[in-house]
Order: C-alpha cells, then structure tokens, then sequence
C-alpha cells in the first residue's frame, strides 16, 4: 500500500496541487463573501426595521433548515434556467458562500448582543448617530468576540468545499476521483485525500488560535461567563 501511495504522490502530485489550489480559491472566496454578507445581515437583524428583520429571519431558516447540497444543485441547475450560466467553480463559491453567510450572520448577531447595551446608548448620548454609532463602537468589538467562531467557519469552508465535486468542479475531492479512476488505486487516493485535509485543518486550526489570542477582548467573555 505504501509503494501505492507514493506512487500517486509521484506522478500525480501536481494534480493534486491544481485541485488543493481550487479547493483553497473556493474556501477564502466564499468565506469572506460569506462574511461580507453575514456582517449585513446581522446588522439589519439587530437594527433594521421590523420587516426587514422578519423577511431576512425567513431567509436565515430556509438557508440554515437545508442541506448544503441542495443549495449548490440549485444553484447549478437552477439559476440556468433564467439565463444565468455559472461554470462549477462560480457556483460552488456562491452557494457556499450563501450557505456561510447566514451562519456568519448567527455568529456576529450573538455577539453584539453580547455588547453591553449601555456602550450603543453612551454613543448616541454624546452626539453619534445610529449608524455611527453601530460601525465604529458595537461592531468592532462584536466582531472581536465572535472571532473564534468566524475563524473555525473557515475551517469547516475548507472541508465543507468538497461537496462542489458533485458539480464537477475541478476541487481537491474531484482530482482524486479522478486520478482514482485512473489508476484504480482508490483506497490508496482517498487516504492521500485524508491526509491532505487532515493537515491543512491542523495547519488552520492552529492559525485560528493565533488568530483568537491576538483579538480577543480581555474580560469581556469572562464577565458574561
């Protein structure tokens, strides 16, 4: 098995280098899409009308009450038949970015309300207005206390990602499907794949705890404890 295995490694490896890369394009693209869209979402959630908040509420459940892989279909094969064409990797990135913005949005909305309400009142006593207000005291440091959270949604991103083989996109689990084909070797392919997943999550896991170190708020999350 291991003569296998270093034989994909050999002369297969810079396809799997081609489908890490597009597996590491799909991740941070809609991870900080996600993070965009969730960051708007929270905010109007919290502060927008109450329309707005029941309508985006709806939204959230839809998204979070459906597996992401019917989100990705229809995407693919929806989204088509009203003239917009996506090829696998645009849809993949938009789908899971969709699907991540709304956990994002769950993240960042607990966290303002773990801001003391007196913080956004002070603001607004001393001649802020409400949008200013939200930007430059509550936002900052409810991003700072959702931290962990956000920086392990982009270690789930990474493993979540393989599910845009099934849309045949040229990604990590796609390659090695395909060099399995070809060589026959699958047991030997999907433990390569494992490894590779495997080692890139410790390497983000342990980004994220530098990560959470350096913008963690002293005090704040104990005072809640």
């Amino acid at each position: 098995m291991l003569n296998n295995i270093l034989y994909i490694l050999f002369n297969y490896g810079s396809a799997l280098e081609v489908g890490l890369r597009h597996t590491i394009i799909i991740t941070v693209t809609s991870y900080f899409t996600g993070l965009v869209v969730g960051l708007l979402i929270a905010v109007l959630r919290v502060y927008g009308g109450r329309w707005i908040r029941g309508v985006l509420g709806i939204l959230v459940e839809i998204i979070r009450g459906t597996p992401m892989m019917v989100q990705l279909f229809f995407v693919y094969y929806a989204l088509p038949e009203i003239g917009l064409l996506l090829n696998p990797v645009a849809a993949s990135i938009i789908a899971i970015a969709i699907n991540s913005a709304v956990y994002q949005s769950e993240y960042i909305r607990a966290s303002i309300s773990a801001i003391p309400y007196s913080q956004f009142e002070s603001a607004l006593s001393i001649g802020l207005t409400k949008s200013r207000a939200v930007l430059t005291i509550i936002l900052p440091q409810a991003i700072r206390v959702a931290t962990p959270a956000l920086v392990n949604e982009a270690v789930y991103l990474f493993k979540y990602s393989s599910i845009a083989y099934f849309v045949t996109a040229p990604e990590l689990m796609y390659i090695g499907k395909f060099i399995g084909s070809r060589t026959f070797l699958y047991v030997e392919m999907y433990i390569v794949l494992a490894a590779i997943y495997v080692a890139t999550s410790i390497v983000l896991t342990e980004l994220a705890k530098v990560i959470e170190r350096r913008y963690v708020i002293p005090g704040l999350l104990k005072s809640k404890a």
